[in-house]
């Protein structure tokens, strides 16, 4: 067993960190979370259109959490809660950005790691194609989504995605999600 979470979630709160957590991702904690980043991003005086592209993505990214995260942990010697993710929103000089975090089963990192590369190696013009057919075209899956959350970050943004697996065990990996604003 490489990956830590504990040091990992304690380097990611090395900087200058708007709000961290890490633990039971639920519907009440993404409310939480938005209401508490949009306080602070007012004290700061940061600009309504940063601030409304920060709480977009912060919204699609712990949705993303919410309706993908494992519930349960087999086989991940931690003490984790139900749901476990992280969230580290952070100021990097001008720029903010948004971490999750969370286990994922080995059997999905391909699957996951093309859908992003695909993402960003499109253009914005195809990114708008892409949101507007999966608008038009997609079943509401089980998990309530229709794929439509990593491609309206891109359209966000207008930055590239970035991600890392970190190998936990033969079952697992941690999932770390990087999203600039």
């Amino acid at each position: 067993m490489s990956f830590n979470i504990n040091e990992y979630y304690q380097r990611l709160s090395q900087g200058d960190v708007l709000l961290g957590y890490k633990g039971s991702i639920t519907s009440e904690l993404i409310n939480e979370v938005l209401e508490a980043v949009e306080e602070k991003l007012e004290k700061v005086n940061e600009s309504g259109k940063t601030r409304k592209k920060i709480y977009n993505v912060l919204v699609e990214s712990m949705q993303n959490l919410y309706h993908h995260i494992e519930e349960s942990h087999e086989g991940i010697e931690e003490n984790l809660e139900p749901k476990f993710g992280v969230l580290v929103v952070e100021r990097d000089k001008e720029e903010y950005k948004v971490i999750t975090g969370n286990f994922i089963n080995n059997k999905k990192i391909k699957f996951l790691q093309e859908k992003i590369d695909k993402i960003n190696s499109m253009s914005k013009d195809e990114l708008k194609d892409m949101y507007k057919f999966i608008l038009n075209h997609q079943k509401i899956s089980a998990k309530g989504g229709g794929g439509l959350g990593l491609v309206d970050i891109a359209r966000k943004t207008g930055k590239p995605i970035r991600y890392e697996f970190f190998p936990y065990n033969d079952i697992y990996s941690f999932f770390n999600l990087i999203i600039e604003v």
